[in-house]
């Protein structure tokens, strides 16, 4: 049914999706010698992937109070990659914190998770000054990261360059008119061979301030959603995100103040922040909500990662590397059509 494991090894790769998923792929495959082009339908710019609307949170750990433990085991492979691959990414941790209403759900959180540190007020004012006297306790997890998806993925694809690799944007073509291994990375306009998929929408506001000074994530406890203020650089805010099972655009009103009012919960300055854009992505999810990476023949196809883009994509990769080069199948995510 599928070639050998030499003939795939030689054989060039085509990598459609330069998002997260895609980026991954093509810098794993490259550095490894493979002869890799990365195929994306829209410009340099990116403003049509889901990678673009990302909150770009590395967080296993907090992630493990609602995903399946194979989020986890691929999560903290993928921490791995990430400060192998690109050593100046932040791992500062993350702090997740509740106000009294919240109490039990902020203890819940505790139990389900692990890789935390449970800090007191002065804790939470000396890793946080800006959060002095706003919180009575937090979970701090020290391992976890993040990055700012609009920066990040310039840098993959300039390292998927350095390693040989090729790009071509504004390049909307299909599996059929490549030759060779093709790893199909489209998210949810692999529908057309993947009808499982359905789009979640993960809504977004963007602000600015210079009144707040946060060196972390911030996690706010929820009780529909966990809702996180993510700071940027040159005093920019993210703030997301909500899992939404609709398949529109845009942020509704309810989504944009559940999002400001959180920000407001974490810190009252932020009432004064300067609103510089709301936006949406879809994610791409299975029923189950876990990633899959289906293989049939020389075709290969990586999707599924619903909110874990940036956290599951390098681990993938070295998944589909492995298998291309040695046959190597990890049997919790893959699967031969």
């Amino acid at each position: 049914m599928y070639q050998s494991k030499s003939s795939r090894g030689n054989s060039p790769v085509s990598i459609i999706g330069a998002g997260i998923a895609g980026a991954w792929q093509a810098l794993l495959f490259a550095q490894a010698g493979h002869a890799v082009t990365l195929h994306e339908r829209s410009d340099a710019a990116m403003t049509e992937s889901t990678s673009h609307w990302a909150g770009g949170m590395l967080a296993p750990y907090c992630e493990a109070e609602v995903a399946e433990p194979i989020i986890s085991r691929l999560g903290l492979r993928s921490l791995d990659i990430w400060r192998r691959e690109l050593p100046d990414t932040p791992f500062n941790g993350s702090l997740v914190v509740a106000h009294a209403r919240e109490r039990n759900d902020f203890e819940r959180f505790a139990r389900m998770t692990e890789g935390h540190k449970r800090l007191d007020a002065s804790g939470v004012a000396q890793l946080e000054p800006s959060l002095d006297g706003r919180f009575r306790d937090a979970l701090f997890f020290p391992a976890e990261g993040h990055v700012e998806p609009r920066r990040v993925l310039p840098k993959l694809h300039e390292r998927i360059l350095a390693a040989g690799g090729n790009i071509k944007f504004n390049s909307d073509i299909s599996a059929e008119d490549l030759e060779g291994i093709v790893i199909d990375c489209r998210g949810l306009s692999a529908r057309d061979g993947e009808p499982e998929l359905r789009g979640v929408k993960g809504e977004m506001i963007l602000i600015e301030t210079a009144e707040v000074e946060l060196a972390r994530p911030v996690r706010l406890i929820h009780p529909r959603w966990p809702l996180y203020v993510i700071p940027r650089e040159d005093h920019l805010f993210m703030l997301g995100a909500t899992s939404i099972e609709a398949e529109d655009t845009g942020v509704s009103v309810r989504s944009a103040l559940e999002l400001l009012g959180a920000a407001y919960a974490v810190h009252p300055a932020f009432a004064e922040a300067r609103i510089l854009e709301f936006g949406s992505g879809l994610r791409p999810a299975f029923p189950d909500n876990l990633p899959r990476i289906t293989i049939d023949r020389t075709k290969i196809s990586v999707n599924g990662l619903y909110r874990h883009g940036f956290l599951l994509a390098p681990a993938l990769a070295e998944l589909t590397l492995a298998y291309v080069e040695r046959g190597q199948i990890d049997n919790e995510v893959m699967r031969c059509a």
